[in-house]
């Protein structure tokens, strides 16, 4: 979905392994983590994660293989699935497409994976989608929020879409902000589809779309977009704009006085992540709608559970937040554990059958479940406003939103 920097090193990843003694490297990008017991009758199920743990999206890919092995960990500690345990096998897609589809030849012919979750960027998994899904015959998991639209057969997508980001969110923003709405965005897929869809409840909800503009990735001087929302009044900045255009944009916005004069800043995906990227000052009252806020531990035991278990193994910069797609890689294997003891088997049409309707009572967040023919996720969403460089949580959905997808 988004764009952000961040490089990891060969031997850093694997100095990032807290508890995998057993971690192999197995050729470059490669990894495999097998587990302390290995005696099941069966082998081992094959779990691959194909994920940028180098490249300009390494912050979250390195986020979403840590959950990855903390789940897999907990899974073999419990006796694993079906009495057999899992060995997880990691690919770097690299935040580069040519390099991911070699990489991922190599869990679907190598290693034959009986899953492949991961891809963070809409074009990452429209690349390797085809060499999981129809070449690999192969149950594929994509785990990030992303404009929606993705219907493929075996498929199944377990981050957030444009109308859970959206259809609470625009209306809170109306009603805590203004009627007169801007929608700049980075020039790509996710912000002229999240925008389209944006732009359709705005105008359903009684409020007024003054300009929607798009500008290249790289952009970083905003200047006549911040001119322009001032001079027309605009109440509403719903951006789309990533990195690293959105630093500079918000610090734009905030010395010409948007924020000062009661302009609301809105964005779906910053996460805590982003919060750092600018002073606080800069993005006070900027709001946010996801899955999950790192604020929840303090009042739901199981996400406490989950985030504490995470800053305990993984304690370095990679964090667990909503933006990275470290809760739909939770969610997403937990679905997927769910649906193989369902099953019964690992079969792949077995196991599709069974996660189409699959539910989970414990996640970040909350509960979650498949809607069934859709291939995607029902979850529970959250507005939050940044408060002194901290998320506050403002407004929740009454219980899990559909996604109104496929």
């Amino acid at each position: 979905m988004i764009n952000a920097s961040g490089q990891l090193s060969r031997r850093r990843f694997l100095g990032n392994f807290a508890f995998a003694s057993a971690a192999i490297a197995a050729g470059p990008g490669s990894w495999i983590i097998r587990p302390d017991w290995a005696n099941a009758a069966e082998g081992p199920i094959r779990l691959g994660i194909a994920t940028d743990l180098t490249g300009s999206l390494g912050f979250a890919g390195n986020t979403d293989a840590n959950v990855a092995r903390m789940l897999v960990k907990e899974i073999n500690d419990s006796g694993g699935l079906l009495g057999r345990p899992i060995e997880l096998l990691i690919e770097d897609t690299a935040s580069d497409e040519s390099v991911a589809v070699g990489n991922v030849r190599k869990l679907i012919q190598r290693d034959k994976v009986d899953l492949v979750i991961g891809g963070i960027s809409s074009s990452m998994r429209n690349a390797i989608k085809d060499v999981i899904i129809s070449r690999g015959k192969t149950l594929y998991i994509y785990p990030e929020g992303y404009e929606g639209k993705e219907c493929t057969p075996y498929l199944f997508c377990t981050g957030p879409v444009p109308a859970q980001n959206c259809d609470q969110f625009i209306p809170w923003l109306i009603k805590n902000g203004g009627k007169r709405f801007a929608l700049p965005g980075s020039n790509y897929v996710w912000p002229q589809t999240i925008n389209a869809y944006a732009r359709k409840v705005i105008e359903s909800s009684g409020g007024e779309v003054v300009f929607e503009e798009y500008y290249p990735i790289d952009q970083i001087d905003f200047s006549s977009t911040v001119s322009r929302i001032i001079s027309n009044k605009v109440d509403v900045v719903f951006n789309a704009i990533v990195p690293p255009g959105v630093s500079p944009f918000f610090k734009q916005l905030y010395q010409a006085g948007f924020s000062k004069n009661g302009g609301r800043l809105g964005c779906v995906y910053y996460d805590e992540n982003f919060l750092e990227m600018n002073q606080a000052q800069e993005i006070e009252g900027l709001a946010s709608s996801l899955d999950y806020y790192k604020v929840l531990a303090a009042e739901d035991p199981v996400s406490a559970r989950i985030q504490s278990a995470y800053d305990k193994q993984f304690p370095a910069k990679f964090r667990f937040s909503a933006g990275s797609a470290a809760t739909g890689t939770y969610r997403g294997l937990k679905l997927w554990e769910a649906a193989v003891k369902e099953a019964g088997t690992i079969d792949r049409d077995a196991v599709a059958a069974a996660l189409d309707h699959a539910k989970i009572a414990e996640g970040p967040g909350g509960p979650a479940e498949m809607a069934s023919g859709k291939r995607h996720c029902r979850m529970n969403m959250y507005i939050g406003v940044a408060k002194g460089g901290q998320y506050e949580i403002v407004a929740r959905s009454a219980g899990l939103v559909d996604p109104k997808e496929c």
